[in-house]
């Protein structure tokens, strides 16, 4: 009894002596009072500093980072530029990479028809996006129906049912599948110009049938997928009062440049893409440029497409000078590429320029704000946010390439006439995805895009 009554208190000690080792630990994390008054030190809130609060306070950190030093020292001039037809506008909406695109073919579509100008009506495009990004939600949250409501994946596909964002891969197996019509033929609405709101819906709607899917759990695939086409019907109308309903057949009438004659065509979707676009298409790579990844390897990332039964994202990592390489090659023979990048890093939208000197906020704080590209990768700090297609290029006289032009869709009004010049040192920091014609790769490219690829989880940071 003696002993049983001395382990007792053996145990009790160490648990005591645990609970105030955790209280140590605890209060070790907090800043007390001498800490700070060393914190405010080295802060060093001096005369200069004073000033430096009295500016920022009174204005715009980004209009006094301004580096004054560096305005007007890079031109808009560019040696070699694809021709384009009109800048197009992708408005409040996350719609870039299907702008982006549609605009990397369209100087071919100009130049087939001898056109002045053209534009694809993206809102057919992006009807059948949404249409279906959900049937890919639905299925998936079939197939993960067995999954806890707590298990990452179910976490992740519920967290993102659906959304309006995406890269090159996903415009092609949608316009094959539906095809593709003008402008004139399905026209921009308020909400495909403004996609907030009907996002907003069709999240709702679409977590309110997967909970309703998950909760048939003694049913079978059979009679979960006529349930899902049900659902279905609620998504396309939502849809089809949004943004119209897509035409089956349509008539496009144009002139040709220098031409007063009309000229009346009859298409269905699908035989205008057969006839406009599928025979410029060829065969793309994606390349992207992401050092916290090994290089000249094949990726895929999970979960990363529109159609079910497309493909998803794939891409060979290579280091940004032969990203530089192959898109210099393609734009000296009039290829246009999708491109995107982390555009709102050091942008200056009134030059409509991407320069690694636009802004120094390190003087105006009098802290460093240094990270390399892996690490602001890796941090969260940096990744693609934007798409545009990458038109031009001004070389020095070695060859070298000094800058690059890109058509982006923000309006004629934004940038410089609707483009962004961007300087060679800042496509190296924040460049990350380009679409390059396989004819423009060598074989050592195109050899790793047979290999199997190594297969990444949709919540990766490249997504």
């Amino acid at each position: 009894m003696r002993k049983v009554r001395m382990i007792g208190y053996v145990l009790l000690a160490m648990l005591l002596a645990g609970s105030l080792l955790l209280a140590q630990d605890k209060s070790s994390g907090e800043v007390n009072m001498n800490q700070l008054q060393e914190i405010k030190k080295q802060a060093n809130i001096d005369k200069d500093t004073e000033a430096a609060i009295n500016a920022v306070t009174n204005n715009s950190i980004r209009d006094l980072a301004l580096n004054r030093s560096n305005v007007g020292t890079v031109d808009h001039l560019f040696d070699y530029k694809i021709e384009t037809p009109s800048i197009t506008d992708q408005k409040s909406s996350g719609r870039c990479w299907l702008f982006t695109a549609l605009n990397v073919i369209r100087p071919k579509i100009v130049d087939q028809y001898n056109l002045e100008d053209f534009e694809f009506s993206e809102s057919f495009l992006f009807f059948w996006d949404q249409f279906e990004k959900a049937n890919l939600f639905l299925e998936n949250v079939i197939q993960t129906k067995d999954l806890s409501t707590d298990h990452r994946r179910v976490q992740y596909l519920f967290q993102r049912p659906i959304g309006d964002g995406g890269a090159w891969q996903m415009m092609p197996p949608i316009a094959e599948k539906y095809g593709v019509v003008p402008k004139q033929a399905m026209e921009e609405t308020k909400n495909s110009e403004n996609t907030r709101y009907m996002r907003s819906l069709l999240k709702t709607k679409l977590r309110q049938q997967g909970m309703n899917l998950r909760a048939m759990q003694n049913s079978s695939e059979k009679e979960l997928r006529k349930k899902k086409i049900e659902m279905l019907g609620d998504i396309y109308r939502i849809l089809t009062i949004c943004l119209g309903n897509p035409p089956e057949e349509f008539t496009w009438r144009y002139m040709e440049k220098d031409d007063s004659t009309i000229i009346e065509k009859h298409f269905t979707p699908q035989k205008f893409y057969q006839e406009a676009v599928e025979p410029h298409l060829g065969n793309y790579v994606m390349l992207m440029d992401v050092p916290s990844k090994e290089y000249y390897k094949y990726y895929e990332i999970e979960w990363n497409r529109n159609r079910y039964n497309s493909k998803n994202w794939t891409f060979v990592n290579v280091p940004s000078e032969e990203l530089a390489k192959y898109a210099k090659k393609s734009i000296l023979h009039d290829e246009p590429m999708y491109f995107s990048c982390d555009v709102g890093a050091q942008l200056n939208r009134d030059e409509g320029l991407l320069d690694v000197d636009n802004y120094d906020y390190e003087s105006l704080f009098g802290v460093s704000f240094d990270m390399n590209k892996k690490e602001r990768i890796l941090s969260y700090e940096s990744g693609s946010t934007h798409g545009m297609a990458l038109i031009g290029i001004d070389t020095a006289a070695t060859g070298e390439v000094q800058k690059w032009l890109l058509e982006n869709s923000w309006g004629p009004e934004a940038g410089h006439k609707g483009f962004l010049t961007m300087t060679d040192d800042w496509f190296d920091e924040y460049s990350f995805r380009l679409v390059v014609k396989d004819s423009f790769l060598p074989e050592k490219i195109i050899e790793i895009t047979r290999q199997k690829p190594i297969v990444l989880p949709p919540w990766d940071r490249m997504h």
